[in-house]
């Protein structure tokens, strides 16, 4: 029997009010998780007085903070705690509330390639670990993604590919799906800690390359690779640092 319309419309309204709400939490935990790190950047730079606030004029939680308090402070100052906060993984755009011009911060000392070097240094010791059979990210593996996202700035402007593989363990058809899938789920993570989505793309490549040395069945094999597939940066995303007021 067919459903009517007012009956579909009915069942669909809890469903949307329950994903609004699982958005709104972990949009307070991604802010509140911002704000903690944001709080010790400002510390380290000297900007004591000034805070960071990750919501919108209307509440909502924000990955753009917008700082406040720093009316006093030199312009110096200003520029290290902008800068600073900025840098925290996963920021977005950062203002001041007193207002001030626009400038574009770069890293011209730091060569594209490097940050490929970066993260394979990292990840030569340690590895982005899933759930079993999932492409869930462990929550242990939080922080390594949060020093990948991090190494990967100075490529922003460069296409980065990222490459999940698995052992051979299982049909080939489900492990090219895997991996795959946790290929994207590590650019999702990337995107949520600031790196932009359209330089980057995703692969899976099942267990057809397996690492040098090692034998297929291996469960080494399942990694997360990052290759850099172009090299000419551009100019980070304009960060609001101290001008004319």
């Amino acid at each position: 029997m067919m459903r009517s319309p007012v009956t579909v419309l009915l069942g669909l309204v809890p469903v949307a009010a329950l994903a609004f709400l699982a958005n709104a939490l972990n949009g307070r935990d991604m802010a509140a998780h911002l704000d903690a790190q944001a709080r010790v950047a400002i510390a380290k730079a000297g900007g004591a007085p000034v805070q960071a606030r990750f919501a919108t004029a209307t509440g909502s939680p924000s990955r753009h903070p917008l700082l406040s308090g720093g009316e006093k402070l030199d312009e110096g100052t200003r520029d290290r705690v902008a800068k600073a906060v900025s840098a925290v993984p996963g920021v977005g755009g950062v203002t001041w509330v007193d207002g001030t011009a626009l400038a574009v911060t770069t890293q011209s000392s730091i060569k594209p390639q490097h940050c490929q070097d970066d993260v394979e240094a990292l990840l030569n010791s340690r590895t982005i670990r899933f759930e079993g059979g999932s492409s869930r990210i462990q929550a242990a593996s939080g922080e390594l993604v949060d020093e990948v996202a991090a190494a990967l700035r100075p490529c922003l402007g460069s296409i980065i590919a990222i490459t999940g593989h698995t052992d051979s363990s299982g049909p080939e058809p489900g492990n090219l799906q895997l991996s795959l899938a946790r290929a994207r789920a590590v650019r999702d993570a990337l995107i949520e800690r600031g790196i932009p989505a359209d330089g980057l793309r995703t692969r899976g490549l099942g267990s057809r390359s397996p690492v040098e040395g090692l034998d297929a069945t291996d469960p080494a094999n399942r990694r997360i690779e990052f290759s850099v597939l172009a090299i000419q940066p551009v100019k980070p995303t304009p960060v609001d640092t101290p001008g004319p007021r």
